[in-house]
């Protein structure tokens, strides 16, 4: 049987990958869209609530991601 993680690729070179288990690649792709969007959002409200130690996000922040295949 085979399942499917993210992999979050940051813009620094750091890889994270992602505890959840996805039965499909599609499913997959949707959760790293979502964890990306979520990444971005969040440097967005940090920046906001404190922008003296926050920058403000630009696209190149933004992770990229892979999908990986997990044989069970």
């Amino acid at each position: 049987m085979t399942k499917y993680q993210v992999k979050y690729i940051f813009s620094d070179g750091t890889e994270e990958l992602d505890d959840e288990l996805y039965d499909s690649a599609e499913e997959a792709n949707e959760a790293g869209l979502y964890g990306c969007s979520c990444y971005m959002t969040g440097g967005e409200i940090l920046h906001m609530s404190n922008p003296g130690d926050y920058d403000e996000p630009d696209e190149s922040d933004r992770p990229d991601f892979e999908i990986v295949e997990v044989e069970m």
